[in-house]
């Protein structure tokens, strides 16, 4: 049978001269053992500015973009990355991150309490600050017990903000939160920034707040030539509007600020410890307990030395040592982030430089990735209570049943536990 249509001939046979030519690519990747650790500071569509911290360039600012090998794995502001390429920095340099070191502490939070897509917003931040307006935009306290629930999560201290406090009376917030061994702070227009100052120092703090609460206004007060945009209050909404868009690690200057006295320095007590007895004639010298173990006195707002806390401080000159946080061991920053050397003078202290992450406004905080356990197991003498009630108990107040109703327990402290999980339930 003759096959009807074209003639074939060699032209229509590939042949291969090399039967070893379609070896797949090996997978085995370079080690950059050479890269340069860096902190990133800032993301903007696809482009990380980062701070280099070893070798050569340290201390310079080189732009990046995540290497393919990464794949989806995200990178965000305060990660600690491995940097490879071009370092020298400026306007057509182009560096790679080729590896993200273990982050030692998250803050995420979703859309709303039913999406299961959590958003980091920072890593490797030391603390908490929840910056709340008391007037223009007004407080809304479901919001603050939402951020204290992501904080308890992320294993975060958090420190309480109040501003425009020359609008607002701060006493009422004072009072609400100061109970659950929360820091308080509080500021106003052209006031007196040294006790936010003090409770900066040495850290690397996230700012969370809505738009309109005065974030970018303290951050361009504490570092000057920060240029962060502000903005106004909708006269018709009362809500701030949006001007920072993302992101933004700022360096914190060491200072100096006039010397405290003996007697306003914060009382101590350690990790874990019960909730003590309250007496009238001792109300200024105990300590509140903090949901997640510490505790701090009032008089910690205005006088807390050096703005130090046990594991936080990761840019005074004790950090050349190794940092040890949920078993993995991350280098501390070197010299390139180390605070700047000041002469004290007569009646002043030295405040360490530290950083201070400035985020956009947020309208919700959503809490689906966090569960009740993790609130309780910040209550450890309540958390032994609870190990006993009934399977689903909500431990709540209209909870059949619940064990903490029957049990002598402080009733301070199970108010702080019943607020903070009517936070995962209720809308902000």
């Amino acid at each position: 049978m003759v096959r009807r249509g074209r003639d074939f001939d060699e032209d229509d046979v590939r042949v291969r001269a090399n039967p070893r030519g379609s070896r797949p690519r090996t997978k085995i990747r370079p080690t950059q053992e050479d890269a340069a650790d860096a902190m990133v500071l800032a993301v903007d569509r696809g482009r990380y500015t980062c701070l280099i911290s070893s070798g050569e360039r340290a201390g310079a600012e080189v732009t990046a973009m995540k290497a393919r090998e990464l794949g989806r794995k995200g990178v965000v502001v305060g990660d600690r990355v491995s940097l490879v390429g071009d370092l020298r920095g400026g306007p057509d340099a182009l560096a790679r991150v080729v590896r993200v070191q273990p982050r030692h502490h998250v803050l995420r939070r979703t859309a709303d309490d039913t999406d299961p897509v959590e958003r980091v917003i920072v890593a490797n931040a030391d603390q908490l600050v929840i910056v709340t307006a008391l007037a223009d935009p007004e407080p809304r306290p479901r919001m603050i017990d939402r951020c204290l629930v992501a904080a308890l999560e992320a294993k975060m201290p958090a420190v309480l903000c109040l501003t425009k406090a020359d609008l607002a009376d701060p006493t009422p917030l004072e009072e609400a939160y100061r109970p659950l061994g929360v820091e308080v702070v509080v500021t106003r227009q052209d006031g007196d920034l040294t006790p936010l100052r003090r409770a900066l120092a040495g850290k690397t703090s996230v700012l969370v707040g809505h738009s309109g609460v005065g974030k970018s206004t303290l951050v361009n007060a504490l570092i000057p030539g920060a240029a962060r945009v502000v903005g106004v209050v909708n006269d018709v909404t009362g809500r701030g509007r949006h001007t920072s868009t993302s992101a933004v690690a700022l360096r914190l200057a060491a200072t100096e600020v006039p010397a405290t006295t003996s007697s306003e320095v914060a009382a101590e007590v350690a990790p874990g410890a019960a909730a003590q007895p309250d007496h009238a004639d001792e109300a200024d010298q105990t300590a509140q307990p903090a949901p997640n173990g510490a505790a701090q006195s009032d008089a910690s707002i205005s006088a807390r030395p050096n703005g130090s806390a046990e594991d936080t401080d990761l840019h005074s000159d004790a950090a050349a040592s190794q940092r040890h946080s949920d078993g993995v061991t991350t280098a501390a920053t070197d010299d390139a982030i180390a605070p700047d050397a000041l002469t004290n003078s007569p009646g002043t202290e030295e405040l360490p430089s530290g950083w201070v992450i400035d985020t956009p406004g947020v309208r919700s905080f959503g809490l689906a990735h966090v569960a009740p356990e993790a609130v309780v197991t910040a209550f450890p003498d309540l958390a032994a209570i609870t190990a006993q009630c009934p399977r689903g108990c909500t431990h709540m107040a209209d909870a059949p049943d619940c064990l903490l109703d029957e049990f002598p327990v402080d009733p301070a402290r199970l108010d702080s536990l019943r607020r903070l999980l009517s936070a995962l339930t209720s809308g902000d």
